[in-house]
């Protein structure tokens, strides 16, 4: 059986970077995490457009260190390649002297090694394996002769010795992008095709002119030329209210039966040109023409639908929408917020419930506050859960949060005023806090349901004593600051629970029995 079509995104939310491998008749999909632990989702299919998360590549503090990152530092822009046997995947930390560096694994799945740092220079690292098995790093960096500006970068490549995990011999220029004075050419992607040598790449930054140019060469150490339709695909030509906005960032793959595929990221903003949702992971379809790529022939755009690869019908099992806490460990798809400290965190102090320790740190801080999230997937959408918590004093609280950044997000926490529960709604904007939402509760934090709906950019936080009726607490409050054009960075909201003693040491735990997310 066959699909007919498919919808964009495959991967929707904050998924951004793809990088795409096939081995046989499987395929395997990473993407960016920047700040998120734990770091590099990785993903299964055989149909190209269902996609099961089967891992985290970095699921270490010694794969991923992330103290004091900035929300959207960290991971930036993983690669995915398979050799011999063995799976690769390159990227930067840039929060970390790790910078460039590599991991393996013969399974996808894991355990992946420790990381192999190389000590290059720039972002965005890729690797090609070529037809003798000769490994080649391509990265981006400001132009060896100087920049003339921000963002005035080439594509290098060099040899990488597998045996001793290193860099080797000399370092090529190979590109420096498509258009005249042209910021920020990167995300490298080295292709062998019919004798020559593909780079592809993305330029102009990954907002709105994002765009994807394409390059060859018969050699990888000599310079490349550029297709004269370059850029190959962008849609900074239709306009900040197009659907599907900032397209570029491609991986491509080849299908047993000869089609060719690209993944790449692209935002769809709402309520405005707001792009709440980060960039997401889009798939569309191109073909090669006189020795160069036609990205959706005969209509050069990433669309919402289209016909479907020619590949069978494969089953996966979607995200749970309520996850219960009755396992030992959390899904996969589940995150914290920089390096978790472990004790903060239990699934077996309280049985069914996990437990968040009201950490010193707070949502604001660059510290790892007891905070764990899942991606906001959909425009409209229904987060809840249910609390039960005995704050000891007013610095103790705990609920849900809705986060872009440490500068921008709304949180709806419960805590005590030493008699009765209190519980308020904060709207954080550019680092400025404030109150727009309160109810005070006779009873204790006991079985407490806190509930945040999003219609769209109004969004509304309601709670219930269990009774089935709900209070709301704050309505119609405007989502549109969450969002990167607003906070700035790379990422999309994420939409969590969260326990904090606002600065204070505390051993006081939030005992959480399931959150539930579900789209509109």
């Amino acid at each position: 059986m066959d699909n007919a079509t498919f919808t964009n995104p495959i991967l929707p939310g904050f998924y951004p970077d793809p990088s795409i491998c096939r081995v046989d008749d499987d395929y395997y999909l990473v993407t960016s995490t920047f700040a998120y632990f734990p770091g590099v989702p990785i993903f299964h299919s055989r149909d190209l457009i269902h996609w099961e998360q089967i891992g985290n590549i970095l699921d270490r503090d010694s794969q991923l260190p992330l103290a004091g990152a900035d929300v959207s530092q960290g991971i930036f822009a993983p690669t995915l390649r398979y050799h011999d046997g063995t799976f690769y995947m390159i990227t930067t930390n840039v929060s970390s002297a790790l910078g460039n560096f590599f991991v393996t694994a013969t399974d996808p799945a894991g355990p992946w090694s420790d990381p192999y740092p190389l000590g290059s220079e720039g972002i965005d690292p890729s690797l090609f394996f070529d037809d003798d098995g000769t490994c080649w790093y391509c990265g981006t960096k400001p132009r060896r002769e100087g920049a003339r500006y921000f963002g005035d970068n080439e594509i290098y490549i060099q040899k990488l010795d597998l045996e001793t995990k290193q860099l080797t011999g000399e370092s090529y220029p190979a590109w420096h992008g498509a258009l005249r004075q042209v910021e920020w050419p990167e995300g490298p992607h080295i292709y062998k095709k019919d004798g020559w040598y593909y780079l592809l790449i993305s330029e102009a930054g990954t907002a709105h002119h994002h765009a994807v140019s394409v390059a060859r060469s018969k050699s990888l150490t000599e310079p490349f030329e550029g297709c004269k339709g370059n850029p190959v695909l962008t849609h900074r030509h239709l306009g900040f209210h197009y659907p599907i906005v900032n397209v570029g960032h491609p991986d491509i793959v080849q299908t047993p039966n000869g089609e060719w595929w690209m993944v790449l990221l692209a935002s769809r903003p709402y309520g405005g040109y707001c792009r709440n949702l980060g960039r997401e992971t889009f798939l569309v379809p191109f073909c090669w023409e006189d020795g160069w790529p036609v990205i959706n022939p005969g209509k050069g755009i990433v669309e919402a639908a289209g016909p479907a690869p020619a590949l069978p019908l494969a089953i996966t099992r979607d995200v749970p929408a309520r996850e219960d806490f009755d396992g030992n460990s959390l899904p996969l798809h589940m995150m914290y917020l920089r390096n978790p400290v472990a004790e903060n965190y239990s699934l077996t102090a309280k049985t069914g419930f996990l437990s968040l320790r009201c950490a010193g740190d707070t949502i604001s801080s660059d510290g790892a506050p007891s905070y764990v999230c899942l991606r906001q997937r959909h425009f409209s959408f229904r987060f809840e859960t249910a609390l039960d918590f005995a704050p000891a004093d007013a610095d103790e609280q705990a609920g849900i949060v809705i986060l872009q950044n440490t500068s921008y997000h709304y949180t709806c926490l419960a805590g005590t005023d030493g008699s009765t529960t209190v519980v308020t709604v904060v709207k954080t904007e550019n680092g400025e806090a404030e109150q727009v939402g309160k109810t005070v509760l006779d009873a204790p934090c006991r079985s407490l349901l806190l509930r945040l709906d999003a219609d769209g950019q109004d969004l509304s936080f309601s709670l219930s004593g269990g009774d089935g009726k709900y209070t709301t607490i704050a309505e119609k409050l405007d989502g549109r600051m969450l969002c990167t054009d607003a906070a700035g960075g790379f990422v999309g909201n994420t939409i969590g629970i969260y326990a904090t003693a606002n600065g204070k040491e505390s051993r006081t735990f939030a005992a959480f029995d399931y959150i539930e997310y579900t789209g509109a």
